[in-house]
């Protein structure tokens, strides 16, 4: 799914629920084995390890599992996008120590894969842009918890100041705000897009550091469009 619309709907769709968090940084456990947005490291391979999950390893089945739901289970199709099908989970709301936040769980998963998936898809439906949403059929979903995770979009519900966010995940290396007037902080070597609004409303996308052009190129053809626009 294009991430501007991610930035844009999800943003709108989570802040639009009940009761933000406020996260302050007294107040949440940083030891052992907590599954933080800001606890990141790489493994011996460059993949990133964020909320205990490794990205490019870990199956949908062991997220669904940790996070007690099996999520919303969707296949994309867009025609001018790169790849053009995506699958992705959506899990509207999950408890991890004490945060609350919705996650878009991108899988990694071939196109040759996916698209007889889509012909054998349940129902077809177009969303604003043209992308077509395609619910799948039962025996797909149930493969498709096997596929590792390519990446997780994290949406906290909760409003959080600059000087917070620098506190808990530093200062980043360069920063851009897009036509939607949401700066986003790079973090190229973490592999971490941190977005935040005017509001103070926050989506974080982490992929592996050597994907990390999935963030940047709907960033520079965002830009591109805008007036005045440069690039990360």
């Amino acid at each position: 799914m294009d991430r501007r619309i991610i930035l844009s709907v999800l943003f709108a769709a989570v802040i639009g629920g009940t009761g933000f968090w406020l996260i302050l940084p007294d107040e949440i456990d940083d030891s052992g084995d907590a599954r933080l947005p800001w606890s990141t490291q790489l493994d011996a391979e460059g993949r990133l390890q964020v909320f205990g999950f490794t990205i490019g390893v870990t199956p949908l089945a062991e997220v669904q599992a940790v996070f007690g739901e099996p999520g919303e289970l969707t296949l994309f199709a867009a025609e001018k996008a790169e790849p053009p099908l995506t699958v992705e989970a959506f899990f509207e709301q999950v408890n991890l120590d004490r945060l609350r936040a919705a996650f878009v769980i991108t899988l990694e998963v071939a196109q040759d894969e996916l698209a007889p998936m889509y012909e054998r898809g349940l129902r077809v439906s177009r969303l604003g842009n043209g992308t077509r949403k395609v619910t799948l059929a039962p025996a797909d979903e149930e493969a498709l918890r096997q596929a590792p995770i390519a990446h997780i979009t994290y949406l906290p519900m909760a409003q959080l100041s600059p000087a917070l966010l620098e506190a808990r995940f530093g200062v980043p290396p360069n920063w851009v705000t897009d036509s939607q007037d949401v700066t986003h902080w790079l973090y190229p070597d973490k592999g971490m897009d941190l977005g935040r609004d005017p509001r103070g409303n926050v989506v974080i996308q982490y992929v592996n550091p050597a994907d990390f052009e999935r963030v940047l190129a709907p960033l520079r053809a965002d830009l591109a469009k805008a007036a005045g626009g440069g690039a990360p």
